[in-house]
């Protein structure tokens, strides 16, 4: 898994998917380890996951999820279960099955996955007087679609939703189709031979160690596959659509969470290899063979992804292009600008053009300066107070065709300095006051 180049290629970047996957994979490990009997992981679990929560929306999915399994494992059916396990287990010579939670370890648990969503409803609460501003505000995912019109293919649809979400997983995993199949195919196998190993009494090897000793503790692992139905519903009725580009409208977006089902690949491929190496295939050759194989899909794999270049960076480089393109020139002539000139401009769109042109932010006015706690409006603030009369706070200002600033110097007989036109981007004109 830490292998896989677009997974490379993203954690060098400021988005959140590395980070999240590492709370994730040690939340499902520490779960697994309070299912075998450690109660104490059970609190190293809750903090992962309130880790995970505040790194990315799909940590509150696993939060709901893995509650709900606290409480499974805790409920009278699953004691008689417990008691099998128990039986079987010591007749066998491997080690019991416990993972019950104390009444105080169990609601540690909850108030720790718990934690992340209510303080940032909180947050939300208290500054945009709305607790789901993240949801519904300006910024969120609904509020985009609708600004930019971006189909959604898969909307309404959670069959269809799934299918884009499993397949852009493909595509982080290889770039040849048949390649991608079997990917799928090794996790459908891989779950297979797990669910088999748990179900099927255990065997001994001939060194008295029992064959699949770890199978019964480590069923947790099905929690991987939680970022399947958490994508198919965002996908499908949250306003988070994904291209890829062998499905219409064939373009490239939001592939990077295919990433989130790396875990659950790599840990079908790892029960994979354990059922080979300790299976009953009869010669050693046999043994190494089945590895073999699974290690080229792997080695195959991740090198046609580097040959054609990872897809996740093949997306942001097409989609931010022309973006780039007008950045850069912006950034040419706002260089030319005095070295204490003070401009009027909205970054939400474009902030690398004053990064380039090596303008600090302390003498940029920007949406930045809105006091957003300051409700239902804030008109004594700076951002408010330059849009209602420019000339009075800023020397220059910069208007990206629609944006607040360009509304705010419509009509004030600014002199244009310089015009900029990109394909594909909103037309840009530097200002300077009269």
């Amino acid at each position: 898994m830490g292998a896989n180049p677009n997974l490379i290629y993203m954690q060098t970047t400021a988005m959140g998917e590395a980070v999240y996957l590492a709370f994730f994979i040690w939340a499902v490990v520490f779960f697994s380890e309070f299912v075998s009997g450690d109660v104490k992981a059970l609190t190293k679990c809750g903090w992962c996951i309130a880790a995970a929560g505040l790194t990315r929306y799909d940590g509150w999915f696993l939060a709901a999820g893995m509650v709900v399994g606290v409480v499974v494992v805790n409920s009278p059916p699953f004691d008689r279960l417990r008691a099998g396990f128990l039986a079987k287990d010591a007749r066998n010579g491997a080690p019991g099955f416990l993972g019950r939670a104390s009444r105080v370890a169990f609601v540690k648990f909850v108030l720790l996955a718990a934690a992340a969503p209510l303080l940032w409803l909180a947050y939300n609460s208290v500054i945009y007087r709305n607790p789901l501003e993240f949801a519904n505000g300006p910024y969120s995912a609904r509020a985009i679609e609708q600004k930019t019109g971006t189909i959604n293919p898969a909307k309404g649809n959670l069959y269809a939703a799934s299918m884009y979400f499993l397949k852009s997983a493909e595509e982080n995993l290889a770039e040849h189709e048949w390649l991608q199949r079997l990917w799928v195919l090794l996790a459908i196998a891989g779950a297979v031979a797990f669910a088999a190993g748990n179900s099927h009494p255990r065997k001994e090897r001939e060194d008295g160690a029992p064959a699949f000793s770890v199978a019964r503790s480590l069923w947790s692992l099905f929690f991987l596959w939680v970022p399947l139905p958490f994508y198919a519903l965002s996908v499908a009725y949250g306003s988070v659509p994904i291209f890829v580009p062998a499905w219409w409208p064939f373009s490239q977006y939001n592939l990077r969470y295919g990433l989130e089902l790396l875990p659950a690949f790599a840990a079908s491929l790892a029960v994979l290899v354990h059922v080979a190496l300790r299976s009953d295939l009869g010669r050693v050759v046999w043994r190494r063979a089945a590895v073999s194989a699974l290690a080229f899909v792997v080695i195959a794999s991740y090198a046609t992804v580097w040959t054609a270049q990872p897809i996740c960076y093949r997306e942001a480089a097409i989609n931010a292009k022309g973006r780039m393109i007008l950045e850069k020139q912006v950034a040419n002539w706002l260089k030319a600008l005095p070295p204490d000139a003070t401009l009027l401009m909205y970054l939400g769109a474009h902030p690398a053009a004053v990064e380039q042109a090596g303008i600090p932010l302390r003498r940029v006015i920007n949406e930045g300066n809105h006091r957003v706690w300051m409700q239902p409006s804030d008109p004594e603030g700076l951002w408010e107070r330059a849009l209602a009369n420019p000339p009075a706070f800023a020397d220059y200002a910069v208007a990206f065709e629609g944006d607040p600033v360009w509304q705010s110097v419509q009509g004030r007989h600014w002199k244009e300095l310089v015009e900029v036109k990109t394909t594909g981007e909103p037309r840009t004109i530097v200002y300077q006051r009269r």
